[in-house]
């Protein structure tokens, strides 16, 4: 059975605007979604990106054209200039790990609330307050913001050199059957893939 690879990162404003289209796409094509959270200030350097803080002005402001763009288009809230951006995303993917390695919850709905939570609820998903929160909104055991550590931090590395090795260079990232699909822009192009539509 085909398996959907998606790196990501909560702390991306692009993984928000995902929101659960891509678990929608994997339910209708039949297969299986696996979560890979990475860190993409560490992806960036490794395969020819720049990270936000040292673009170009013009760049950055284009991107928050776009992300004011595909707001609008998606219906997915989104402020700009969030309270906790950056912020360290270890917590939070070390959380998404450990929901998915113990299951019991809704993985889709953790993924998203994390998002949302930074995204357009200006809290630091970096706390262990918040990363409880999503945990139990989504039905998972809170315990696993702590029990889930070692897990997390064992495996978070090595979704990086997954990511390397697959020729990810940015996040949120597809790949399925060896192709691959950069940016939440590329969803139709994944569901065409599978032979499904959004």
């Amino acid at each position: 059975m085909s398996q959907i690879d998606y790196y990501l990162s909560p702390m991306s404003p692009w993984t928000h605007m995902v929101g659960d289209r891509a678990a929608q796409i994997a339910r209708k094509a039949g297969v299986a979604l696996r979560y890979k959270p990475l860190d993409p200030l560490a992806l960036f350097p490794r395969t020819g990106g720049q990270v936000l803080a040292d673009r170009d002005d013009s760049r950055k402001a284009y991107r928050l054209q776009e992300l004011e763009r595909w707001s609008r288009r998606l219906g997915v809230p989104i402020k700009l200039h969030p309270a906790h951006f950056p912020t360290n995303p270890a917590p939070s993917a070390y959380a998404i790990i450990a929901a998915q390695e113990a299951g019991g919850g809704d993985l889709d709905r953790l993924v998203t609330g994390l998002s949302r939570a930074c995204w357009e609820e200006d809290r630091n998903i970096a706390e262990d307050d918040v990363i409880r929160d999503c945990l139990a909104a989504a039905g998972f055991d809170t315990g696993l913001a702590f029990t889930g550590l070692l897990q997390g931090a064992e495996i978070y590395p090595r979704n990086l050199e997954d990511a390397v090795e697959a020729g990810v260079f940015g996040v949120p990232f597809f790949v399925v059957d060896g192709a691959r699909f950069w940016g939440q822009d590329r969803l139709d192009f994944l569901a065409e893939h599978l032979g499904v539509t959004l």
